[in-house]
């Protein structure tokens, strides 16, 4: 068969491609025989430069799932249409490969065409199969239905370890820029035996995590199917490759999840069934796309709520935090049971420190007040709610306990060196309205400052 005749009469993107078929029927070099020219100029190799029957990794990047859909196209003789992200081209392909007729006993011939998308196609993404496509819905109910992000996540994990028939899958979220690494959701068979996610993730597993982006090497994913591709592993990362072994891994789904081009983590199984990788491989590769959109958004709102509730300088929750907190409580979204404790402390001297010192060694004394009361106070809720002003909530309270804590911390703020500061406390039972024991303890807190400015003959009480 003239293969540069039956790829050059085509009018889309098209290449004929070679599959060798090893004696003992293993997989072989996959090799570029023929291609039209607009399949040349995709790759910018000119005419004159391209040499048929060359390994294709000659022409472009190397991709194992690209040679894995070569594989399953000419070994089951079937045509394989995907649409996949490919990040190295910073594209999305649609790929279709058709099997050829093949003269050569030892060799397999596939045609090979694709088109490029800037941007993901929608209407391409979402041809798929039926029960694909019903999994998907799944997955996209399952983040609306859920009042609770975290609740929505483990049902989804849950749901893809499932439909892999595997051993345990889990989400993996990954900082890069912190070199940082955390266990989103996992679910693990109940007949499986592996160690929790606390040493699935120890120390130095951000090493490895970095190492899977050179795997997938522009891809859309990572697969290995067997002990054969597990060797594979260890030329690139011998501490994975020992990590799969000691855990008596044999085969692993890796699908990086990205969001405006950063990788934000990975969903991975391990011990799946490998007759329906090429199946796993599309459901993961539509309901990945979902989920780092989702994600995202979930981090992103995280991020605006920090920013909105967190004092920034001193890391402890701000005005605003404060104002919703004690709303929520009067409007019986979050009321209070039981007993609790409310306690003012506002700073004595700290102006005196800004207009002497600076504004620099005022915001230092701000972050030391705070690590104390962070220290003295390491369950409660404590809120910067002025310049120089703090508040502490307690809940659950016991009263003697918690007089005993506000005095432990007169008596640590009236030592000498440590950082001055008026106290006001107000214990109170459920029933007690929020509003009037905070009054109470800045009323408290007042007198107490009224005090310290007395015995220290300052006339400007409110300085």
């Amino acid at each position: 068969m003239d293969y540069n005749d039956v790829a050059c009469k085509q009018k889309r993107i098209a290449a004929v491609l070679s599959v060798r078929i090893e004696p003992d029927g293993g997989r072989g070099e996959i090799c570029l025989e023929a291609a039209n020219d607009i399949y040349l100029e995709s790759i910018n190799v000119k005419r004159e430069d391209f040499v048929p029957g060359k390994p294709y990794y000659n022409y472009v990047p190397k991709d194992r799932n690209y040679e894995e859909m070569s594989y399953s196209c000419v070994r089951e003789c079937r045509i394989v249409h995907a649409y996949v992200d490919a990040e190295f081209y910073h594209s999305w392909m649609e790929v279709v490969m058709m099997p050829l007729l093949s003269d050569e006993p030892d060799k397999e011939y596939y045609l090979f065409s694709y088109d490029m998308h800037a941007k993901v196609d929608a209407s391409r993404l979402s041809d798929i199969s039926p029960d694909i496509a019903v999994n998907v819905i799944r997955t996209s109910l399952r983040l609306k239905e859920a009042g609770d992000f975290h609740m929505a996540m483990d049902s989804i994990i849950r749901d893809i370890r499932e439909l892999c028939d595997a051993k345990r899958s889990c989400i993996i979220l990954t900082d890069f820029k912190n070199r940082t690494c955390s266990m989103l959701c996992e679910s693990v068979a109940e007949t499986e035996v592996i160690d929790p996610k606390e040493v699935f993730l120890s120390d130095g597993f951000f090493e490895i995590v970095e190492v899977w982006d050179k795997l997938i090497a522009g891809s859309n994913c990572y697969i290995i199917h067997d002990e054969k591709e597990l060797e594979l592993v260890k030329s690139v990362d011998e501490d994975w490759y020992n990590s799969l072994k000691n855990d008596n891994v044999y085969s692993v789904v890796l699908f990086p999840l990205r969001s405006n081009d950063e990788t934000i983590g990975y969903i991975m199984s391990i011990n799946f069934d490998r007759e329906r990788s090429e199946h796993i491989k599309t459901l993961l590769g539509v309901t990945s796309f979902i989920l780092a959109s989702e994600i995202s958004n979930h981090q992103l709102f995280n991020r605006m709520k920090f920013l909105s509730d967190t004092d920034l300088l001193t890391g402890m929750y701000n005005r605003n935090a404060m104002n919703n907190r004690v709303a929520d409580i009067v409007n019986g979204i979050t009321p209070i049971r039981d007993s609790f404790g409310v306690i003012f402390v506002d700073l004595n001297g700290l102006k005196v420190v800004n207009d002497n010192e600076g504004h620099a060694a005022g915001d230092r004394l701000l972050k030391r007040a705070a690590c104390v009361l962070k220290d003295m106070f390491p369950r409660a809720e404590i809120y910067r709610v002025g310049g120089d002003e703090f508040l502490i909530f307690l809940t659950s309270e016991n009263e003697e306990a918690f007089n005993r804590a506000v005095k432990d911390l007169k008596d640590r703020v009236e030592q000498p060196g440590e950082v001055s500061m008026a106290v006001g406390a107000c214990f109170g039972l459920g029933d007690m309205d929020i509003r009037d024991a905070m009054h109470i303890a800045d009323e408290a807190m007042y007198e107490d400052k009224k005090e310290y400015y007395r015995r220290n003959n300052i006339k400007n009480v409110r300085s």
